[in-house]
């Protein structure tokens, strides 16, 4: 199959890599190189993930901190967000 990230999940994880970058530049290539292990597992393996809160969605702990939230459309899993364990999610609607 192929993955695609939505725009969003992009900036998420580059979000993500600069934050840990200020502080451990190995640990964020580390931690990039390990989202990029979950997505290729998702490539091969679309379902592995528990169903997810929103409806059509899909979870997977990519490490301890951090989910993947996607969905899977015909032959492409959609990256829509990465977000940390401990962030309410999906976000609160106002």
């Amino acid at each position: 199959m192929k993955v695609l990230w939505a725009l969003s999940a992009e900036q998420d994880r580059a979000d993500i890599v600069d934050f840990i970058a200020q502080d451990n530049p190995l640990a964020a290539i580390r931690m990039d190189e390990l989202f990029g292990s979950a997505v290729s597992r998702l490539a091969e393996h679309p379902l592995i993930g528990q169903p997810g809160q929103i409806q059509g969605t899909r979870e997977l702990i990519a490490h301890e901190s951090y989910r993947l939230i996607y969905e899977v459309q015909a032959d492409t899993v959609w990256i829509l967000a990465l977000v940390h364990t401990a962030r309410l999610w999906p976000p609160a609607r106002s």
